[in-house]
């Protein structure tokens, strides 16, 4: 495991995760990356028309379905950003606080995406004691 998969991903939740879900974690990774697509384009389209409780919504949606699949710094991320849009519409303030943790989330979802997809891949499952190029016996 690479680094910064490792500061990305929490293998052990993934794991456990992968275990609850089964054959359907491929699936609920494909709905996570819907969301997760969605949920940070209404994240920026929030930062740019200074609407702190579209921004909540958004980062609270991405938040939950990030931690599932162990995605430790995504979440802690999206839950920042929600905590701060939060203050914002209690205080009646404009996030612009949160604006260098909105242009970091979409490649940090790019990024975290691609690893725990390319781990579903069922040639990276292929992790056979006797695979291609062992000898019987």
């Amino acid at each position: 495991m690479a680094p910064l998969e490792s500061e990305l991903i929490d293998w052990t939740v993934c794991s456990a995760t992968r275990s609850a879900l089964g054959e359907n974690f491929v699936r609920i990774l494909g709905y996570f990356r819907e969301d997760g697509i969605a949920s940070v384009s209404k994240i920026e389209a929030a930062m740019r028309a200074n609407d702190p409780f579209q921004m909540v919504l958004a980062a609270h949606k991405l938040k939950g379905e990030a931690l599932q699949f162990g995605a430790l710094k995504l979440t802690i991320t999206a839950e920042t950003i929600e905590m701060i849009a939060r203050a914002c519409v209690e205080h009646h303030e404009t996030p612009d606080e949160v604006i260098e943790l909105a242009v970091a989330l979409r490649p940090m979802f790019e990024e975290t995406l691609a690893i725990l997809e390319k781990d579903a891949s069922p040639v990276v499952q292929q992790r056979h004691p006797l695979g291609f190029g062992r000898r019987f016996g």
